[in-house]
């Protein structure tokens, strides 16, 4: 890298942000435009490493960013102009937070003398984004006075920050002075040559080392004693890696115990082990799961569950034994019953317990929810071969019996995640399973979906309720320049339905005007004005010849699906 070229000390230290970032493995750079920002924008075009992306909607920007982290599991950079650009990124920080993936915002601010002035576009951008951030520094502007080895040891704290024990978005807020265009001002040798080392590699300058937590004798024997005690136990599954599935099932076939996999675990997709009961909710409503299956004992593997009826069957246990296993230290536990909580790898956990534990020999309640699952099953296939209307289940059953092994799949919440978790089917492929499921917001989710699919550099079918359609439509623009082709199927119930499932639907005076909002769109013409291919398929056969041709375009489409109420 030469320094040389730096026009003034503003654009050397941007150099040396998104450097010193490239050096730590952070390749993907979100760019916003704006002036004050300008030095940052310039240094990642001109940075030969760095990818990057640029959009005029930093709430979708700042989304994009996070399904693309979700892809990759590495970190992105943020970058916008000061203000309210800066506010905008908030929803994805909460979400990034929630979700705890690594996300790095580099907001440009406006020096300290033209704070609190009454200065144009100045707000106070100092902890503005308060408990989310894991980590957050105000950098002040750009002088010799300051060694430039504060710059890289800045970058290199707040990537293992972001990476930490309990990764989540960081802040770095960084003041510029004028001038902000790069108009030469000589910088001195003297400054530069303190550099030279630096330059001469290709590592950051601090390195910084992750301990590896490993599971010894003493940690499991809790664990142990806990499970010995369980007679009828359940594993239940919420978002896992892939890498961790082979251990699970290892661990289940030992315990000879039910494992009910989330829709976003990966062992939802794509899997056939005898342990896995795909229709878990449906079984748990199910009045003979009721009557046979009486469980004392459950190990919650992974992050939490979709499904209430799953929540609402364990406080109606009264559940006596309640593991869970985490790798993060934050508290997961809505209805209070944790017994034992673990923090560690999932993988790593089960392999280590397995080699502790007998074989065990009672498989009824495994049996009871295999036979009950598989009827579920067969009840469904046989449901949805005669239906000819499109209902919210079908599109889930067309959708995870059709969607190709080369795709992603991304999930909007209220009703589509929902009813995936439903009604998946068991016949699906293994894909990659994501959502916005930290904040569970309905904000940004075609944003994530194009950058999920950027990073997966796999084509996504997104699946999306009309709100979410509606909240994100800038995003439109991500979607048409997207190098993945997109399905973007558009499920219109005209309105938040979900709330129709609340006791408030059965209270609230103008439940229809407060509650579900119903708009009366369709999205004929915001596929138009973003040169969208849109289909709008009317009966399940229809939509299952739009689909799989879609599935195969190397142009992104939307299908729009309209719900009757």
């Amino acid at each position: 890298m030469s320094l040389n070229n730096a026009a003034n000390i503003n654009y050397l230290w941007a150099n040396l942000l998104i450097e010193e970032l490239v050096r730590n493995g952070v390749e993907y750079f979100c760019c916003a435009p704006g002036s004050r920002s300008a030095p940052l924008a310039v240094a990642v075009a001109e940075n030969k490493r760095a990818k990057s992306f640029v959009h005029f909607d930093e709430r979708g920007l700042a989304f994009h960013a996070l399904g693309y982290i979700c892809a990759t599991r590495k970190p992105a950079v943020l970058i916008c102009t000061s203000g309210t650009a800066v506010a905008n990124f908030l929803p994805a920080v909460i979400e990034a937070s929630k979700k705890k993936i690594p996300l790095i915002v580099l907001s440009a601010d406006r020096p300290p003398e033209l704070r609190q002035t009454g200065a144009m576009q100045t707000i106070d951008q100092v902890n503005i984004f308060g408990a989310y951030v894991r980590w957050q520094t105000d950098l002040p502007c750009p002088t010799e006075a300051i060694k430039p080895q504060f710059v890289l040891t800045t970058v290199d704290q707040a990537v293992f920050r972001c990476k930490g024990e309990l990764p989540g978005p960081v802040h770095i807020n960084c003041m510029f002075r004028e001038p902000l265009a790069a108009t030469p001002k000589k910088i001195s040798k003297e400054y530069l040559q303190s550099l030279k080392s630096w330059v001469e590699t290709k590592s950051p300058f601090t390195i910084y080392t992750h301990a590896k937590p490993t599971f010894v004798d003493d940690d499991l024997k809790q664990s142990i004693e806990l499970i010995k005690k369980i007679k009828n136990g359940l594993i239940v599954v919420g978002k896992t890696n892939r890498e961790e599935s082979d251990d699970i099932l290892k661990l289940a076939k030992r315990l000879g115990w039910p494992i009910f996999p989330d829709v976003s675990s990966s062992l939802r997709w794509g899997n056939q082990h005898d342990s896995i009961i795909p229709y878990y909710e449906k079984v748990l409503k199910s009045k003979m799961c009721l009557k046979g299956f009486k469980s004392d004992g459950i190990l919650h593997l992974g992050g939490r569950m979709t499904s209430k009826a799953f929540y609402d069957f364990i406080e109606e246990q009264k559940i006596e034994h309640y593991l869970m296993v985490l790798n993060h230290p934050l508290r997961n536990d809505p209805t209070h019953q944790v017994s034992l909580r673990v923090q560690g790898p999932v993988g790593e956990y089960c392999r280590a317990l397995k080699s502790f534990l007998p074989k065990y020999s009672s498989r009824v309640p495994l049996k009871l929810c295999q036979d009950l699952s598989q009827q579920i099953h067969e009840q469904f296939d046989l449901e949805f071969s005669k239906m000819k209307e499109i209902s919210e289940p079908l599109i889930v059953w067309v959708v995870s019996q059709n969607i190709a092994k080369d795709h992603g799949l991304f999930l909007g919440n209220s009703m589509p995640v929902r009813y995936f978790d439903s009604f998946t089917s068991k016949d699906a492929n293994s894909i990659f399973v994501q959502g916005n499921r930290g904040a569970s917001g309905i904000d940004g989710n075609i944003a994530s979906a194009v950058g999920f699919a950027e990073g997966l550099k796999q084509p996504v079918t997104a699946v999306l309720g009309d709100l979410a359609v509606l909240h994100d439509l800038n995003s439109l623009a991500i979607l048409k320049k997207s190098r993945q082709p997109i399905v973007l199927i558009v499920v219109n119930n005209n309105g938040g339905r979900i709330f129709s499932r609340l006791p408030i639907a059965q209270t609230a005076p103008q439940f229809e005007k407060f509650f579900t909002t119903p708009h009366g769109f369709d999205f004929k013409y915001a596929a138009k004005m973003f040169d969208i291919e849109y289909l709008r398929p009317e009966t399940k056969k229809e939509f299952l010849d739009v689909y799989k041709k879609a599935e195969k375009s190397k142009n992104s489409q939307m299908i729009e699906l309209q719900i009757q109420n």
